[in-house]
């Protein structure tokens, strides 16, 4: 097993191109995940962490569809998972360079 942060670090802006296509932020990490798992070091766990991030911010955006109609309460969440998907694949974009661990917090562990 090799060790490979660049990849890691793509591996997480990937997910940035869902506001360039729509859905290829979840599609290219998924590939890069099963691809490279048991060949990068530390590859397994990013992408583990990425695919429970992805999944845990569409349920965020389902709920927030049905709360549009109280108040506005579901426009507030769009904004705010929005931010999220911005800051979080950067931050730990970073960290993946410096060999960190990712941490996306608010995150559900669909995948163990």
């Amino acid at each position: 097993m090799r060790k490979n942060n660049q990849l890691l670090v793509i591996t997480h802006l990937s997910q940035l191109l869902d506001f360039v296509t729509g859905i290829g932020g979840i599609i290219v990490p998924l590939i890069l995940w099963v691809t490279n798992k048991d060949q990068v070091q530390d590859m397994d766990e990013h992408g583990k962490s990425i695919l429970n991030f992805r999944l845990t911010m569409l349920l965020y955006l389902l709920i927030c569809v049905p709360l549009v109609l109280f108040f506005g309460l579901g426009l507030l969440g769009f904004i705010v998972i929005g931010i999220f998907y911005f800051i979080f694949p950067i931050i730990n974009a970073i960290k993946a360079s410096n060999g960190e661990h990712p941490s996306y917090p608010f995150s559900i562990s669909f995948i163990k």
